[in-house]
């Protein structure tokens, strides 16, 4: 099938002043790095590529992991016509143009048009539904890219007519591959420049980029721009990477899957003790720029869910970190966190509370709203009083142990029993005094 030249020639004279990572672009799938569960020889999608025969899809993955480049090189492997969009900046009206485009694209010459929507995430409701239209007719086929997970974040009606295919972040020997071709490669990358690159540096330029090819180039073109020239060449170290990069790339939105990956996983290692794995979780959302307040928060739901009174200190611990977060603020206030987390993830565990108020609710849910007893009734009035309120109320401090036997449920569900502690904990100490509460009570039962 004949190929469009990747760098058509309006492109070629700017080729020289595009970033690195753009210059990098692979020219064919032999050249695509990564992915190969997708586009390896053997695998489903890369046939369908070479075999003319795709669909709409979604490509869903981390930053840096190749979602425009394979788009970009599926449009050029089928001869299609590439136009890219960002959800961020276009609207409704941009769609239908383009779109209209594509009709009389398809009308005039037969070739398909490829429309590309990069986050497609941040389209909202009507946006997506002015694509449905055209993907089922075929005026378009659409490649949607998003970083966020598309079953939250796009239309069933759309995710229903596309493919969502799901790219990972890069490992690191794959990173490595990429920057080592951009060193040597004298067209495109930085062969003519005569960079040498240190084995620290580009180790640690591995290390920053954390997956994403993006970072990695990028941070390679500054560091090497950084570079004083000695004797016609470019030493880069680890500390110019260091410089040039400032600061490891941490997969995470506040508001997105990775947000609630992490703190799931920081709330199942709390519950499994795991003060190690608390800290790392804890450290990923912080050194992220998660909202300290927000961490706080969860860790005052734990102390309840998880702990109760197993350790009653947990919740008062939960809470004093929230008070200093809100007070002291970031990053000051990490340490505050840490040592919550720290007492948190060694406390003994109990989810009698949880359990306990969990069956309250259904209990509330559905049985009657029966009235209060008679007896447990206050009775400030003297109809109140004329009606049956307070009657035979049995004042608890009158009797031994300050125990007495009386009912305190609606009739509906008087035996039902909702708190059971366990043996863990200052909850061994609670089964005990309910157990010697149950003694007394029976005593004061005897005639």
């Amino acid at each position: 099938m004949a190929q469009e030249p990747l760098f058509p020639s309006a492109e070629a004279a700017v080729l020289k002043d595009q970033p690195l990572a753009a210059r990098m672009r692979p020219a064919s799938l032999d050249e695509f790095v990564g992915q190969e569960h997708l586009v390896g020889s053997e695998h489903e999608l890369r046939r369908a590529i070479e075999e003319d025969r795709i669909g709409s899809m979604i490509l869903w993955g981390p930053p840096g992991s190749g979602k425009t480049t394979l788009a970009r090189l599926i449009a050029r492997v089928t001869a299609s016509h590439f136009v890219p969009l960002s959800a961020v900046s276009a609207g409704v009206a941009d769609l239908r143009r383009n779109i209209e485009e594509a009709r009389m694209r398809r009308a005039q010459s037969g070739k398909r048009t490829i429309l590309f929507i990069d986050e497609i995430h941040r389209f909202n409701k009507a946006q997506q539904d002015a694509v449905l239209p055209f993907v089922e007719e075929g005026v378009i086929t659409l490649i949607g890219a998003t970083t966020e997970n598309p079953s939250f974040e796009v239309n069933a009606a759309l995710l229903s007519r596309t493919r969502v295919f799901v790219l990972g972040a890069l490992k690191d020997e794959q990173i490595g591959q990429i920057v080592d071709r951009a060193v040597s490669d004298p067209q495109r990358g930085l062969g003519n420049r005569q960079v040498e690159l240190e084995v620290e540096a580009r180790a640690a330029l591995i290390r920053l980029a954390n997956g994403d090819a993006r970072v990695a180039l990028n941070g390679l073109e500054a560091a090497a721009a950084l570079a004083r020239p000695k004797q016609g060449r470019r030493q880069v170290t680890a500390a110019l990477v260091e410089e040039a990069v400032q600061r490891k790339n941490l997969l995470y939105d506040r508001a997105g899957e990775e947000h609630y990956n992490i703190i799931s996983a920081l709330h199942k290692s709390l519950r499994d003790s795991d003060p190690d794995a608390s800290l790392y979780w804890l450290g990923r959302m912080l050194e992220a720029g998660e909202d300290p307040l927000y961490v706080a928060r969860r860790l005052i739901r734990f102390a309840s869910e998880d702990i109760g009174l197993a350790d009653p200190q947990a919740l008062t611990q939960a809470v004093a970190a929230q008070q200093a977060a809100h007070f002291i603020g970031m990053p000051e206030a990490n340490l505050a966190l840490a040592q919550a987390v720290v007492y948190l993830a060694t406390a003994p565990k109990s989810n009698a509370l949880y359990a306990a108020y969990s069956t309250v609710q259904e209990d509330v849910a559905r049985t009657r709203a029966d009235p209060v007893p008679l007896h447990l009734r206050n009775a400030p009035t003297p109809l109140m009083r004329n009606l049956g309120y307070g009657k035979g109320y049995r004042y608890a401090h009158d009797y031994q142990d300050a125990q007495v036997d009386q009912q305190h449920l609606p009739d509906a569900i008087k035996d039902h029993a909702y708190y059971e502690p366990t043996d863990r904990g200052y909850e061994k100490t609670v089964k005990e005094r309910l157990e010697a509460f149950l003694a007394a009570r029976r005593r004061d039962k005897k005639p």
